[in-house]
């Protein structure tokens, strides 16, 4: 008798309940961003309330998986989606009644510290029960097909959330994307925390390493990076947002972000088909190169055309990039760290998203779209900077063995 797949284990309901789970988060940064610049006309204010949503899920986010590692994600993730759908329903109310900058930068905070951080999680249920349940034969490529899933179903999530975005603002009104999210986030995130599969791998007397383990070299290396790739996503969406603006199509740079996740998306799936002889190390230099030379060309164009073929390519780079780092930091989590490993790297995708948009948006406001938009390739570099650094580290650490 054959031995079980993973989906045998997981049932095949848990999968459009995980993904459809992101979509809150995916759909936040924009929708805040989207909102915020309609309500009050200033993309300074709007780059720097994305900031601060981004900032509430750092703080959390490597609590949350600290909690989650002790007492299992159901007992975590329900409250706090809940909490999140309350926030996230009362936050267009709180911006269009014309409030200090301060008080929407307080909400932005709290629907941060709510985010249920489901990509994450995901990542880490479904790698917990592939070294659990799947035998040594099937684990590695199980996992491997485990991560290009996942880091597609991000991208794919990073691709409706904008567009969702992008056509509520345009059709129904810029609170829409909100409001739209907090129902997202009652239903899905809810199923998401009782599914199952939340108690499948926990297990509370089992041995975690100190927290410490968790800042090692070679993860902090993966996080590092992370960061880069979340710097490179918010200098491109608040510089892209300027752009948009100063063309006349403001309401529309969700639906124009969301055309950087398609490449993204199918590069981020073609991935488990890549030879084991083409190493994780290997991959990190080759697509994080291709996202310097394609953020350059983004950053060069002249015109709406140029740009949206520039964002096409850039995710080619982007997609690979970021299955690559999630595999990395899957493999070099410490024992019992996972949901802590997976949650610290989201939340430095997270903070560097939101360090990036209060930058950029300054900029922008303060120069021009066209400066803003040199930021993507800063950030791609710093990417590719840290793929040499891994490498190099890499190789030391096998000649030692040797």
């Amino acid at each position: 008798m054959s031995e079980p797949s993973l989906i045998r284990h997981t049932g095949w309901g848990y999968f459009p309940i995980a993904a459809l789970a992101r979509l809150p988060f995916a759909m936040m940064v924009v929708g805040v961003l989207t909102l915020v610049t309609n309500a009050t006309g200033s993309i300074a204010l709007a780059g720097l309330t994305s900031a601060a949503t981004g900032v509430g899920v750092v703080v959390a986010g490597p609590l949350i998986g600290d909690l989650v590692d002790r007492f299992g994600q159901r007992t975590v993730v329900l409250p706090v989606g809940l909490a999140n759908g309350i926030l996230l329903a009362l936050f267009p109310f709180v911006v269009m009644s014309d409030p200090p900058g301060g008080v929407i930068l307080l909400a932005a905070v709290l629907v941060g510290l709510t985010a249920p951080q489901a990509a994450a999680l995901s990542r880490t249920r479904l790698v917990g029960i592939t070294r659990d349940r799947m035998s040594d034969d099937r684990r590695e490529r199980t996992m491997s097909r485990v991560m290009s899933y996942e880091s597609a179903v991000d991208e794919t999530a990073f691709i409706i959330g904008p567009v969702l975005v992008g056509v509520l603002a345009s059709f129904v009104a810029p609170w829409a994307p909100i409001a739209m999210a907090a129902l997202l986030s009652f239903a899905f995130v809810t199923a998401f925390a009782v599914h199952p599969t939340a108690t499948m791998t926990t297990d509370p007397a089992a041995t975690r390493a100190p927290i410490r383990a968790v800042l090692s070299g070679p993860v902090l290396v993966v996080v590092g990076a992370t960061f880069g790739v979340g710097l490179f996503f918010g200098a491109t969406l608040t510089s892209l947002t300027a752009f948009a603006q100063s063309v006349g199509h403001g309401e529309q740079s969700g639906l124009l972000y969301g055309l950087m996740g398609i490449g993204s998306a199918v590069l981020a799936l073609m991935v488990m088909l890549l030879p084991p002889r083409f190493p994780l190390t290997l991959r990190w230099l080759v697509f994080s190169g291709i996202l310097v030379l394609t953020a350059w060309g983004y950053a060069t164009a002249g015109d709406l055309g140029t740009v949206i073929v520039m964002l096409c390519l850039m995710g080619l780079g982007v997609g690979p990039t970021l299955v690559t780092l999630f595999s990395l930091a899957g493999d070099r989590s410490p024992e019992g760290r996972s949901a802590t490993t997976m949650t610290l790297v989201g939340s430095a995708l997270t903070l560097a998203q939101a360090i990036a948009s209060a930058v950029t948006g300054a900029l922008a406001e303060a120069t021009s779209a066209s400066v803003a938009m040199l930021l993507p390739v800063g950030a791609a570099l710093l990417v590719l900077a840290l793929g040499v650094v891994n490498a190099v580290a890499s190789r030391r650490a096998l000649a030692t063995l040797a």
